[in-house]
Formats: C-alpha cells, structure tokens, sequence
C-alpha cells in the first residue's frame, strides 16, 4: 500500500534531509514539504474539503516548526483531521517530551539526526494506525470527520460597544440562510449571551476546559440548542470560573467546533485573555466593534497594535465594524481604516438602541422585528463576511442584504507562534 506522507518543516537544510530519506522509502510517497503551521493546516483542510480520501495517511512535524509550536500543532491536526497519523521530528526525544507528544496525539517521534531506519519504522507504523483509524471512520460517527467549519471571532474594542449583540445576530443571520452554527461565548468573566436569548443552563466552556478528548458526544453535552437553530456555548455563570480555560484548552475547543458545525461565531467580549487570544489567532474572521468615538478607536486602535505585538493577528487581517453611526459624527469610518490600519466594513451599524431596547430587556434578542435597521445592517455585514447563503436568508428573513462593494472574503488565518446588567446600556453588543 502506497504511503502518502506530508512533512511540514520550516528550516531549509532539515526539508532537504527528510526529502532526501524519504525518496528512500518503499512504497512511500512524499509531497513538497509546507515550511509553517499555517500552511500546513490549509494544505490538510484543502485536500479533506476535496474529499477525506485525499488525506495523505502520515504528517511529519518539525520541532522548530512556527508560528505555532510543533506540540500545538500536532494538537490541532489530529483534532481536525483523526485519521491523519502524526510523527514529532525532533532533536531531543527525552521521556517528557515523548510524554507531552503523546498526549497532544503524535503517533510517534524521530530523533534528529534522522536514520534510515527509525524514519521507516516511525511511518510505517503512523501509516498502519491512520489505515485502521479510516477503516473505523466508515463505520462509526463518534468520531469528527469534517474538514473544518469557518471561524468568525468578534471583539470589542472597549466593553459596550456592541460586540455581543453583533455576535448573535451574525450567527442568527448564518443559521436563518441553511447552515449548522455553532455561537460560543467566550467573554468569560462577563459574557452575556445567555442573558441576551433568554437561555438557563448549567453546563458551559469549563466544562469542556479539562477534558483531553472531546467527542461528538462530550461535545453535545456542553451545548445548548436554541429554538432559533443555533447551538450555544455559553460562558461560566461564576465569572471566576473563566480562568479555568486556558490557551491550550480554547484551541481544542474551537478545533473541536469548527469539525462539528459549518460556521463558528465567538463573543470575545472587550477583555483580553489567553483564551479568546487562541480564538482569535484560529480564527478565519476577526472582527473588531468600535463606535465612532474617541475613546473607543483608541482602544481598537491599542488591541490592534498588541495583537500585532503578540503575533495574534496582522491589523491588515482585521475587519472593523462601526457601531452606532451617523452621518454628522466627527469621526467616520475612513478615518477610523486611518487610524487602526484594518479593513472596515461597509456596513455601518445606525445608532438607534430605541428598536433594540425591548427585546434586549426581554431576552429575546432573537425576535428582533425584521424591519430594524440595526438588525438590516448586521444582516447585510453577515452577507459582507460570507457567512450566509444569501438567496435562502432574504426568502426566510425578509432582511435585504445590502454590498456595495461585495463578499469582503477570508483574510488569511493567522498562526504566528461580565457584567450581567451592561447589556442593558448599550447600543448593540
């Protein structure tokens, strides 16, 4: 049987090395080797869109692979892509470290200097386990098998501006248009989604924080159905509880989703952290809320330069969403593109909380009138994003999807290394 292998290595002479042996291998069937992390997730998710068959059966990950480190990255493959067989390369194969591969799902390691020899073996048996794991896929479904949904993150640039509001009917708008979403809130000391759609229910992201495996089943556990559609993860009720959910555990989360549903909304709220940090660096959409303030594009202005700073996310590869326009503001959205250095969107949200303000008091965000010129503009950015199959929304919805400019599209992901009563004083958010 033909093995098809993938390596992802970013220094040169190393690639050249494990080409060279790998050109060796019977029944061995190398591709170009994929110099970073993010290259490699968007090979593996290219090839399983075009079919799970195209996967190649073994993934080889260099130790000084970037921008995420090699342990993350084999984390996120074999959550994404389960029958793909990983093996670490990697210059000191100490107990601790073989350990740490182990339970991040490497099916095995190669010590540098590569051998013949412990390469073949390494991939051999890699290739034997992702032949059995394909066999199994056949035939059970508790295992994730997609390719991978999209991930929309949205973040305040200050707590008020509208980020939770523009979260859920962004994933109101995706789900309403034919496609299984997934809303997770991960404002984790304040979120406010649950009070926004009027949810009560016990479980939320902790309980998913420490769990090494998630299954479609442990999965389900955790999340809400809504009567709108929409699958809802919720922030813990005890804010202190948010500090339960690490980086790490975020990104297992999010990977985890993004296999199980077509799209992926996340409520990162106003306030940094590890864990919508990793949201945001996965993500294949960051969205930014700011109103046309001074104050407010100040601080998007500052979470822009620190995601720059700590290799979160380019300001190029931002999206900026103005909150509460008007015509007369000093500050317009050219000034505010000036100013951040991200993209702005073309819809602009008015300022008019009059029609938002008995729904939000009633928790039925999600029986917002039709006719609403907050929810058209939202609705008309979700169709400026992408997210929504636009023909099927405007026949369910009755909202007209307003683009002047078109489908802004997929800025290119980037993989470098609570207060219950706020809602109720906002615009949207």
């Amino acid at each position: 049987m033909t093995t098809r292998i993938l390596p992802a290595v970013g220094d040169l002479d190393a690639a050249r090395s494990v080409t060279t042996l790998l050109s060796q291998l019977p029944d061995a069937e190398p591709a170009a080797p994929v110099g970073d992390s993010t290259q490699l997730i968007d090979t593996l998710a290219r090839l399983a869109g075009e079919s799970l068959d195209e996967l190649p059966e073994v993934v080889l990950v260099h130790e000084r692979i970037g921008p995420v480190p090699a342990l993350e990255l084999i984390r996120e493959v074999s959550m994404r892509f389960p029958s793909v067989g990983v093996v670490l390369i990697t210059a000191d194969a100490n107990p601790g470290l073989f350990a740490d591969a182990m339970d991040s799902g490497a099916r095995g390691l190669v010590t540098l200097p590569l051998s013949y020899e412990e390469l073949a073996n390494r991939v051999q048996a890699a290739s034997q386990w992702s032949a059995g794991v394909r066999r199994h896929l056949t035939a059970s479904n508790e295992v994730f098998t997609g390719p991978g949904g999209m991930v929309l993150t949205v973040t305040g640039a200050k707590g008020g501006v509208g980020a939770t509001v523009t979260a859920i009917q962004l994933a109101l708008a995706a789900q309403t248009s034919g496609h299984t979403v997934a809303l997770v809130d991960m404002d984790l000391q304040t979120g406010d989604v649950a009070s926004y759609l009027d949810v009560q229910f016990r479980r939320s992201l902790v309980d998913l924080a420490l769990i090494t495996e998630i299954s479609p089943r442990v999965l389900a556990d955790a999340v809400f159905s809504h009567s709108t559609g929409l699958a809802l993860l919720l922030a813990p009720g005890e804010g202190e509880r948010g500090e339960e959910v690490s980086d790490r555990s975020a990104r297992q989360i999010v990977s985890a989703l993004r296999t199980r549903y077509e799209i992926v909304v996340i409520d990162c709220g106003g306030q940094m952290n590890g864990a919508n940090a990793a949201a945001i660096e996965m993500a294949d959409v960051a969205l930014l809320v700011t109103t046309p303030d001074v104050i407010a594009v100040r601080g998007a202005k500052r979470i822009v330069r620190m995601w720059e700073r700590l290799q979160i996310r380019k300001a190029e590869e931002t999206i900026t969403l103005v909150n509460r326009f008007t015509r007369n503001t000093e500050i317009q959205p050219p000034l505010i593109q000036k100013i951040t250095g991200t993209q702005v969107a073309n819809a602009a949200v008015p300022a008019n909380f009059k029609e938002l303000q008995a729904s939000v008091d009633a928790g039925r965000l999600h029986e917002l009138d039709a006719k609403s010129t907050v929810k058209q503009a939202l609705w008309g950015l979700a169709g400026e994003l992408g997210i929504v199959k636009v023909s099927a929304s405007k026949k369910k919805s009755g909202v007209a999807f307003k683009n002047d400019r078109g489908s802004i599209g997929r800025p290119r992901r980037r993989r470098d290394g609570d207060d219950q009563g706020h809602g109720k004083t906002e615009g949207t958010r």
